[in-house]
């Protein structure tokens, strides 16, 4: 007889979920962190970037470590804390962190389009790392279509259709997407709590850095919480819940009752999804290159992402950091 049990964000039952319900999860990661970037680029209208995605983080993982810790998850050791620090910083740090900032001058669909390229770098850095394995040919193949979209992404002005990209936001969400792929390769061999705690643990530590670098940079100075929009409030409290709550949760349900190759599909749909929203409720632009660049991106993804995961083994462990977007 099938036995039922409540998790705090997605109940758990013995027997097959219902196919409404894995859809429903399906469409929340797809439509929630693609909208992410749109929610972004609402949040820092009024609000300023660094402090913005610090309060972010500092507050849905207070909120995940807080609730987890109160439901007798037991606490993580010191070298836990450590290995969190480091990816917490490379991820959220390095990588939202980039985001939020290159997106004053780059358009949201254009950012999710560059963070896309994230399985690339991790494909690249596992390749150059010592004792690295060198990438099948398919996985090859996959790479240099997402190197050419990037290419037509940020090229020469008049290369094939549309304005060129700003090359200094551009060249920072390049920078960042590198800095999310090495964190998420770091937390391959560190040591981690379960992916729930750890999760809460890097945007605690994330979050923080965040905030300080937000003050070294003279920020605190610049704000005016008067002066702040209720799009933007709304954005931050919509990152918070959805963005870095409901959207993880229903990622970590899925890779329990789906396939590992069905669930990475997020990987080239989020940043379609972004795309689409940025045109049709911010009036970005929707030009002939950015079309043909994520089109290609995407393919490119496409390709690594699921040749890698017919690689893996069967059971996977889901990993924090893929739960962790911008």
């Amino acid at each position: 007889m099938p036995t039922e049990t409540r998790s705090w964000w997605i109940s758990t039952s013995s027997s097959p979920p219902s196919t409404g319900r894995v859809v429903a999860a399906f469409a929340a990661v797809y439509l929630i962190w693609g909208s992410t970037y749109l929610g972004i680029r609402f949040a820092i209208e009024t609000l300023p970037p660094f402090m913005m995605a610090g309060v972010r983080f500092l507050v849905a993982g207070g909120l995940l470590y807080g609730f987890l810790r109160m439901r007798g998850t037991p606490p993580p050791s010191r070298a836990q804390w450590g290995g969190a620090a480091v990816v917490g910083c490379l991820l959220l740090l390095g990588g939202n962190g980039g985001v939020v900032w290159a997106q004053q001058r780059v358009p949201s669909g254009i950012a999710a389009l560059l963070v896309a390229s994230v399985p690339l770098w991790m494909v690249l850095i596992d390749w150059l790392r010592p004792g690295g394995l060198r990438p099948k040919t398919a996985v090859i193949v996959g790479l240099i279509l997402g190197m050419i979209g990037m290419a037509v992404l940020i090229g020469p002005e008049g290369l094939i259709g549309g304005d060129r990209v700003d090359p200094l936001g551009a060249g920072v969400l390049v920078l960042a997407s590198f800095s999310w792929a090495a964190g998420s390769m770091y937390s391959r061999s560190a040591r981690l709590a379960t992916p729930l705690l750890a999760t809460g643990q890097q945007m605690l530590v994330g979050g923080a850095a965040l905030l300080l670098l937000g003050i070294l940079v003279g920020e605190p100075a610049r704000m005016e919480l008067a002066a702040a929009s209720s799009r933007s409030v709304l954005a931050l409290l919509y990152l918070i819940v959805f963005g870095s709550l409901v959207g993880y949760t229903c990622y970590i349900w899925l890779l329990r009752v789906s396939t590992p190759a069905k669930v990475a599909t997020y990987a080239y749909v989020n940043p379609l999804v972004a795309v689409v929203l940025g045109w049709l409720l911010a009036e970005e632009a929707l030009t002939q290159r950015t079309i043909i660049a994520a089109l290609v991106i995407v393919s490119g993804v496409a390709v690594v992402t699921m040749k890698r995961r017919r690689a893996r083994p069967p059971t996977v462990r889901p990993s924090a950091v893929r739960g962790l977007r911008p």
